[in-house]
Formats: structure tokens, sequence, C-alpha cells
């Protein structure tokens, strides 16, 4: 990395879909402060009214499948002089994987196009991961054992998932094809790992595992970080074995009668509970900074057990589209 990026003053970051992520541009805020380094936040939406506007500038847009969405972003990226792009939102992914191809001067800790694709379809990552030899729920094809349970290939944050107990459930899934059909495990707990991968190097810099206690749409609203030996050796397989890199979040299913860890998804981004996992110990928001400066991001390995995370809601005012 040349000495221009080691001697940077300032930083502008581009969110796609960072709509909510308020908590996270203050973290990168704080973490380029660190540097000595001023961070300014401008967030990609299709709403000039989003919560990010308390903080960041919101630039709006079209939606992330839209064909002249990379064109957008490469006059956004122009325009703003952007340095750093995160995505936040699954669509997202994959025009950030193609954003770093066509801009290596803006950095871009995400996985390659190809991954992305693979993880934003649950049909193509089940596979992927039964590939690998990675431990999942039991798919199934032609035949099923009740109660499964029925997730959207494409879909995301929980929307469309459906519970079949018996056959007749089954005909609330239209299109059965469009759908991943697992075994459905009762009890059950769920957790999340908060994982960075260096982009130059491939080191694992961290893996914070997290109980997910309490969510709402999707999203959780309290976590605490939980240190199991057998979940943080397993994550660090997935993130070698599935070639990941930059902000990984991955989702596993612990069955309590057997005892299984069981990987449920990957998702190639930063997750909504990532804080959590920073006030442990694990900083990626410096990490993100650190790297896009051409410093090596160090591991941390040695983050808190125990750290509990719960959320609020906080109002964002705005008249005729302006921020009060």
């Amino acid at each position: 990395m040349s000495e221009y990026f080691r001697s940077r003053r300032n930083i502008n970051i581009l969110f796609l879909g960072g709509a909510k992520r308020v908590s996270m541009a203050e973290q990168l805020i704080k973490a380029g402060a660190g540097f000595g380094i001023e961070v300014k936040i401008f967030s990609h939406e299709l709403s000039p009214c989003e919560p990010i506007a308390s903080i960041g500038t919101i630039i709006t847009g079209s939606k992330y499948l839209s064909p002249e969405i990379d064109t957008e972003l490469d006059e956004i990226i122009a325009n703003h002089d952007i340095h750093i792009l995160l995505p936040f939102i699954d669509p997202a992914i994959e025009v950030a994987a193609r954003c770093k191809e066509r801009h290596p001067e803006v950095f871009v800790p995400v996985s390659s196009e190809e991954v992305a694709k693979t993880m934003f379809d649950k049909m193509l990552s089940a596979q992927a991961f039964e590939n690998a030899g990675i431990p999942i729920p039991t798919t199934y094809n032609d035949s099923f054992t009740f109660p499964a349970i029925l997730k959207p290939r494409k879909g995301s944050a929980s929307k469309g998932i459906i519970i079949a107990r018996n056959a007749d459930d089954l005909n609330a899934a239209t299109d059965p094809e469009g759908y991943l059909i697992q075994e459905y495990i009762s009890d059950r707990e769920e957790y999340t790992v908060d994982c960075y991968v260096g982009t130059q190097d491939k080191e694992v810099k961290c893996a914070v595992s997290r109980i997910r206690l309490a969510t709402a749409g999707g999203e959780v609203i309290r976590t605490e970080t939980r240190r199991i030996q057998a979940l943080e050796s397993l994550s660090d397989e997935v993130l070698k074995k599935l070639h990941l890199e930059g902000a990984v979040t991955l989702q596993f299913l612990h069955d309590l009668e057997t005892g299984r860890f069981l990987l449920m998804e990957v998702n190639p981004r930063l997750g909504g509970g990532v804080i959590c996992s920073i006030c442990a110990g694990a900083n990626i928001a410096k990490m993100i900074i650190s790297e896009s400066i051409g410093i090596n991001a160090m591991p941390v390995k040695d983050w808190q057990d125990g750290v509990l995370m719960t959320r609020y809601m906080k109002e964002v005012i705005f008249k005729n589209n302006e921020l009060q």
C-alpha cells in the first residue's frame, strides 16, 4: 500500500443500505479518530428519510437489482471521493463485490461476487456447505420428515419462512421449488458469529460468537457473547473452507437434544448486532479502517465473554424530507 494511503487524514465511507446502522457509523468515526483520520459517512438509500441521516449524508438511488445500479455507484464513488464501501443488506453484497473489481482504489472488504451469489441463494449455499463437509440441518428434496422448515431461496430477515408440521402445511408454499426445505429443530438455540478475515493475508482476525436472545423483524435486539470452543473452531473452518474474506456474519443453530452446532447461513457482510462484538473487544470497525490505510489488522482472540447488548428505539424526525 502506498504512503498516500498511510498519510490520509480523511476517509469517506459509502454504506449500501445502511439505513439503521447509526451505531456502526459511530464506531467507524471513532475508529478513524484513533488514527487521526476524519471519517465522513454517506449512505445509498431508496428514501432520503432514514435514521442514518442523523450522522451522515443520504444519497438516494436505485434498487440494488436495478440494471443501472453499477453506473450509478460509479458516479457516486467519483463525485464523493469514496474510499471505503460497505454493504449492509443482502442484495447489496453482489453489487459491492462488483465495485471491488471495478474500483481497486476503493477498499471493499467483501468476498468475491461468485461467493456472494452462492450465499444469497439458500439452496446453492446449502449445497456448498455440504460439499465442504460443514454440518447443516438435513435438507429434504423428494421425501420429507415433519416438522420441516421452508426458507425462501433468496429471502432475508426471516421473511416468508414456513414451519410445516404435516403435508397440508406444505400447501402454504405456492412454489415449493422456491424454498430450501430442511429439518426443523424446535429444541434449539441460535448463535451469530461476527467475523473479520484479512483481505490481504486471509487470516481470521476475529470470530466472536453470541447467542441470539431476542429478535424483532429478523433483527437481533438482545444478544450476549459466549465463548464456546467447538463453535469457534467450526467458525474458523467455515471461513477457510468457503474462502470468505472481509466482514462476515455466520448463523448457527445449536441442537440442544444432540449438542450439534449446525450452520444455517452465511452473510458475507456486517451483521446488525456486530456492535456487541465490537464492545466485547473485537473492534471490527478499527480493522476496516486499519486495512483501508494499508495497516495489517491485528487478530483479536481475547474478546470478552458474557457481554450483553440490548437495544432500544430512538426517533429521527424529518419534515419535508429535511432532518430536524
